[in-house]
């Protein structure tokens, strides 16, 4: 078999893997295995569209949790003071978020490398504040309650196990859309505005439309998933929606592979299982609760420096390892 069909093979097992694993809590009857399916396809589907910005356009977002919780917020505020349907609130959600940062993203996307990246980060406090101070309007530090579970029309998603095949929806939505733009001819431009923002904007490029364009698009399923994240847990406060979730959401997307569609869901998926792992062992061993911050660390550093195109280069490295292993066999017998 050739290299290409080694590596195409290995790729399709993984994914078959992962398509079992995603097929565990529809199997099982375990209420935490369905919750931590949840929130592994929740932040899936953020780190899939920041993924379109870092990985594809080359810029880096330190803001991403606030349209996360804008879509939260929206939703919320829209169902439980206004009385709309979930799936209606889920919509306005996503337009109100896709203003907003077309608001925002014309003017900072302006700016270049870590210029951005302080905008977006002052972008996310700035949200953090308002969520905390707008009590009026947020509840302020005690949240909004009695979000009701989402539904369309008479289906009523109000179990873990229908939450969970929502989530898995909205996902492959997500994917789709992704793989559409990427394998299309404004993906082809992002590409090039990655790789050189002068090359790009003399061949033609539109840098600052484009820009803009994947920017705005990258956030709404921000929106979505936070919309998803509010009718699930049907109770929000502003502490989810923080500068931590921000960094753990380009951690996931830089792990999991930023250059590719299913590196941020493997991404999402390792640091999920990991964190939710962590809180359950907390319950028995207090002093875990310490470490998770050092642990998710240990595992950027170590995939940055032996799988530097993340978990998605690993079917690549695993044949090159055995390649060289071969031909270190043959040069051995022919020595002797």
């Amino acid at each position: 078999m050739t290299r290409e069909q080694v590596i195409k093979l290995i790729r399709i097992l993984g994914l078959v893997a992962f398509a079992a694993l995603l097929a565990v809590p529809l199997l099982c009857s375990n209420a935490y295995l369905t919750t931590t399916g949840v929130f592994i396809a929740i932040h899936a589907i953020i780190a899939v569209g920041l993924g379109l910005l870092m990985g594809y356009a080359g810029q880096i977002s330190l803001g991403h949790a606030a349209f996360y919780g804008l879509g939260a917020y929206s939703s919320a505020i829209l169902t439980t003071r206004f009385g709309l349907p979930p799936l209606v609130a889920m919509g306005a959600g996503i337009v109100i978020t896709g203003l907003i940062a077309l608001l925002v993203g014309a003017p900072a996307l302006r700016l270049h490398g870590h210029y951005l990246a302080m905008f977006t980060l002052g972008l996310g406090i700035i949200a953090s504040i308002v969520f905390n101070q707008a009590a009026g309007l947020t509840g302020g530090f005690s949240g909004i309650v009695n979000i009701p579970c989402f539904s369309i029309g008479a289906l009523r998603f109000d179990t873990d196990v229908r939450a969970y095949v929502l989530a898995l929806s909205v996902l492959a939505l997500t994917i789709i859309m992704a793989y559409n733009l990427v394998n299309s001819r404004t993906g082809r431009a992002l590409r090039a505005l990655r790789e050189s923002e002068v090359a790009a904007s003399v061949c033609g490029i539109d840098v600052a439309r484009s820009k803009l364009g994947v920017f705005v698009l990258s956030t709404l399923p921000a929106s979505a998933a936070g919309s998803l994240y509010a009718h699930f847990v049907t109770f929000i406060s502003p502490d989810p929606f923080g500068f931590r979730l921000s960094v753990q959401l380009l951690v996931m997307v830089v792990v999991g592979g930023e250059s590719s569609v299913w590196g941020p869901v493997a991404g999402s998926a390792l640091f999920t299982m990991l964190s939710q792992f962590l809180v359950k062992a907390g319950e028995q061993f207090p002093y875990l609760d310490a470490v998770d911050t050092m642990l998710f660390g240990s595992v950027l550093v170590v995939v940055v420096i032996f799988l530097q195109k993340g978990l998605v280069s690993l079917p690549a490295c695993l044949h090159l390892t055995a390649r060289s292993t071969q031909d270190q066999g043959v040069s051995s017998h022919a020595n002797n």
